[in-house]
């Protein structure tokens, strides 16, 4: 298993144009036969500031996931709502 946490800080005009992008996009992955789990979060005390949580059954799961319409779409419609570029981390398997 690989899980994948992607920091995201937006811009505060930005906020509800990532929601509801973030959202269809994590709705479409859920419907991915490698994708596990895959929740948005967004912080209590700094609304400009999301987790993106993904669980991938291996890291072909996760190349595949950067190819589908859903996820580029995603990423060129959020590019010019971040506030810093994104910061995403893999981790492996659970010990």
């Amino acid at each position: 298993m690989i899980t994948t946490v992607c920091n995201v800080h937006v811009t505060d005009d930005g906020i509800e144009a990532f929601k509801a992008a973030s959202l269809a996009n994590a709705e479409a992955s859920r419907q991915e036969p490698g994708i596990t789990r895959f929740d948005l979060l967004q912080q209590v005390d700094d609304p400009t500031r999301f987790i993106l949580y993904e669980e991938y059954v291996d890291v072909a799961a996760t190349e595949a996931h950067k190819t589908t319409e859903h996820y580029l779409t995603w990423r060129q419609t959020v590019a010019d709502l971040m506030a810093t570029p994104r910061q995403t981390y893999q981790f492996g398997d659970k010990l």
